[in-house]
């Protein structure tokens, strides 16, 4: 694979869960030169802004003291009533979408089809069957970059800390690629946004190198 010209991009977005592999997907782009003033972090809070359900209660703030520590800027993004409402989901639709941004909150959705979920997520590869990575994470993200036109007419790199050792499904995941929201060719809303991989070739120990050489702690989970 070719060389990421990382310095090519108006803005570098770093999905940061807190966990291990997204901070080494962080701290290897600083390794690569890539520019600290087009970074940003952004953390799915995939409770919802509501008490702890899914995740601990000290994630949040761990990666505001990450994004503080680097001085990158923290957005937080989120669907109303979190993972578990959408558990608990009888006969409503799917909950909005709220993201934290430079000109401030903006909330997108909540309007679709009536329908009934009543129903963990079952451990599968199929993001249909584990549906609490796409309802949590993966569509809150398409829903912010597609909420925020100053990610029109410019180049945006999104990134990701999926490793290929993690499961034969993340490892089929390409490392580098147009993002689902990308809309490059489109003649009316024009938004290049590439999704990256750094570490997706990365081992476990790999990961933890690249942490201890920082002296970097990951979230307590």
């Amino acid at each position: 694979m070719e060389r990421i010209e990382l310095t090519s991009y108006d803005r570098i977005i770093i999905a940061c869960s807190g966990g291990k592999d997204s901070l080494a997907a962080l701290l290897h782009l600083l390794e690569c030169g890539a520019p600290v003033e087009r970074m940003e972090l952004w953390h799915h809070d995939v409770d919802g802004q509501g008490p702890s359900f899914m995740d601990w209660p000290s994630t949040t703030p761990y990666v505001h003291a990450v994004a503080d520590y680097f001085e990158i800027p923290c957005y937080l993004s989120w669907r109303e009533r979190g993972l578990k409402g959408e558990i608990l989901r009888d006969g409503v639709p799917t909950a909005a979408v709220l993201c934290e941004t430079p000109a401030g909150l903006v909330r997108r959705g909540g309007a679709g089809p009536v329908g009934t979920r009543l129903r963990f997520p079952q451990v599968s590869a199929s993001l249909s069957t584990r549906y609490c990575s796409a309802t949590a994470k993966i569509d809150v993200a398409d829903m912010a970059l597609r909420a925020q036109d100053r990610f029109l007419g410019s180049r945006t790199l999104f990134v990701t800390g999926e490793r290929a050792e993690e499961s034969p499904n993340r490892a089929r995941y390409a490392v580098f690629g147009p993002h689902r929201t990308d809309t490059r060719d489109s003649r009316r809303r024009r938004r290049h946004v590439d999704h990256y991989r750094p570490v997706h070739t990365w081992s476990e120990a790999e990961i933890w190198v690249i942490l201890q050489r920082y002296g970097v702690i990951p979230a307590l989970p």
